[in-house]
């Protein structure tokens, strides 16, 4: 069996992130919990997924902090996997690669789902990346620095 590179002692933000949820699965697992789902059940329902690779991603988004297993709602034996703050803060990266996907996969005119504002129920406003003054930056317009070590 091949064993998986790991990314978790890089120095560059975007690996260790990929290496604790770049995979598909768990990704989908991540915004379907943004969607409402809790149960083992419902997300196996929802993605089609195997068994053992569900089983396999959650317990890894449970170790990884990003989701927390709790006792179900209703009382019953059952247990539920609920976002941490750590997934919460994935909303962004979820929007992001949604209107990403929208913009690039999708011909005019085909049917998709949209994220809308709950409140004014109004597809959200394109992601932007701001500099700290408030101006739309693009890759050309950055570029990466080491932190020093402390």
């Amino acid at each position: 069996m091949v064993t998986r590179t790991r990314f978790d002692d890089s120095e560059c933000p975007v690996a260790r992130s990929v290496d604790a949820i770049g995979d598909w699965w768990s990704l989908l697992i991540v915004r379907d919990a943004f969607d409402g789902s809790r149960r083992f059940g419902e997300f196996q329902r929802s993605l089609g997924v195997a068994k053992n690779i569900l089983t396999s991603r959650l317990r890894t988004l449970v170790a990884g902090g990003v989701l927390e297993s709790v006792p179900a709602s209703d009382g019953s034996a059952y247990r539920e996997y609920v976002l941490t703050p750590k997934g919460e803060a994935l909303f962004p990266v979820i929007v992001a690669l949604r209107q990403w996907g929208e913009q690039h996969f999708f011909d005019p005119g085909e049917p998709h789902s949209e994220l809308v504002d709950r409140r004014q129920g109004q597809p959200l406003r394109a992601l932007e990346v701001l500099s700290a003054d408030g101006r739309r930056l693009n890759s050309d317009d950055t570029t990466v620095h080491k932190v020093p070590t402390r």
